[in-house]
């Protein structure tokens, strides 16, 4: 059974940092293109980044380039997220997603699996 479980979520001040992890069972991490979206309150869920399966090929949305960074480490089947200079607007629940990349490029419509997610809040 393919499983995905964030980890790392918190509060932290504005500025700060955060390392969320998205570690896979029941699968082999490195056949799929990893993503990180995020839900706001009263928003829709949208991409944050994602990690292809083959080169390693990284893509940002614009609110987080420079800021957050995607990596994957394989041999542990985890697939992390640093973020840093956090701001207030990033705070959202961050859900860890697996599938092909052009499913993951084109929306959370269109992803299959999914992890339920951990929470991050960014407040002074």
């Amino acid at each position: 059974q393919l499983q995905l479980v964030e980890s790392g979520g918190g509060l932290v001040q504005p500025g700060g940092s955060l390392r969320l992890s998205c570690a896979a069972s029941g699968f082999t991490l490195d056949y799929y293109a990893i993503g990180w979206f995020r839900q706001a309150p009263g928003k829709e869920r949208e991409g944050v980044s994602c990690i292809s399966s083959s080169d390693g090929n990284t893509y940002y949305a614009d609110s987080v380039k420079g800021r957050f960074t995607i990596s994957r480490d394989n041999a542990k089947n985890t697939v992390y997220l640093q973020m840093n200079s956090l701001k207030p607007e990033d705070t959202a629940v961050y859900y860890c997603a697996a599938d092909d990349l052009s499913r993951l490029v084109a929306g959370p419509s269109a992803v299959n699996y999914w992890g339920k997610g951990t929470l991050v809040t960014v407040s002074s």
